[in-house]
């Protein structure tokens, strides 16, 4: 394990969005500086993610100093977004939580998303992710909190464990979809050097200067299997998961982390196993 490290960083500034890939991040208790701080809602509320509009894979948002985002996709015209003024707040639905958010301010950012996924939709920042929404209270500990991530603050894969994955998919009915890249899996933190899972057992790591806790295996969802080139559909990797990496009821690939303390990591950061 002396030879693990950290491979690439990647940043969502906006949910569902293409993500970036800094060779350093400010690590937050909540998560990576920037990361999943903005979402879309729909006309009811709740978050608009890959899984119902798999086209949101192509759209990108930069993100500018302060927090703002430029936002451009096929087709539309590139959108600068600046961070809203305090102001009063909307509710958020996001897997069951509800959560307090701040509209964009400029009525052309709802307009510009709206345009792009054909239905209504709103764009929406969560203004202090230190008070919002708490992790998951089954696997948090007191205080632990989350932006517009899935559930944790940052997702932890590994190139071993994806070269596994992608052997068994090309023993399977449908070798054709592989071998899939790592963006399927839309993580935070890729590490090199470990073997293949290694990572199942691991309770708690240090990237670089960083130390973060492993609070639970990742179960993965539909989002896994839309192309994030072209946002077609097809089975894997879900179908190679279920036969082979059911665990817990869940389809598992890669590790939800917590930070224990703030710090910033940096592309070839050593990746230590505390435990």
């Amino acid at each position: 394990m002396g030879n693990a490290r950290l491979r690439s960083i990647h940043v969502h500034p906006v949910k569902a969005f293409r993500g970036l890939a800094p060779r350093e991040a400010v690590v937050e208790p909540w998560g990576l500086a920037g990361d999943r701080r903005w979402a879309l809602i729909d006309d009811g509320g709740k978050v608009v993610t890959q899984r119902q509009q798999p086209r949101l894979a192509l759209a990108v948002a930069e993100l500018l100093p302060g927090g703002g985002l430029r936002l451009s996709a096929p087709g539309m015209d590139p959108l600068t977004v600046p961070v809203p003024r305090p102001q009063g707040t909307v509710t958020v639905e996001i897997f069951g939580d509800k959560v307090e958010g701040v509209l964009a301010e400029q009525p052309a950012a709802h307009a510009w998303c709206s345009e792009y996924l054909g239905a209504g939709s709103r764009l929406v920042h969560m203004d202090d992710p230190a008070v919002r929404r708490p992790v998951e209270p089954e696997f948090a500990l007191p205080g632990e909190t989350v932006t517009f991530a899935d559930g944790y603050p940052l997702l932890l894969t590994t190139d071993a464990s994806l070269d596994a994955l992608n052997s068994l998919i090309a023993q399977g009915p449908h070798q054709a979809e592989g071998p899939l890249p790592m963006n399927r899996f839309r993580p935070n933190l890729v590490v090199s050097g470990t073997a293949a899972w290694a990572e199942d057992a691991w309770s708690r790591v240090a990237v670089g200067e960083v130390t973060f806790r492993v609070a639970k295996m990742c179960g993965r969802c539909l989002v896994t299997t839309t192309d994030q080139f072209t946002a077609a559909r097809g089975m894997e990797p879900l179908h190679t998961l279920g036969r082979h990496r059911r665990i817990d009821g869940r389809l598992a690939f890669g590790q939800n982390l917590v930070p224990l303390e703030r710090g910033t990591i940096r592309i070839g950061d050593p990746v230590t196993i505390l435990e």
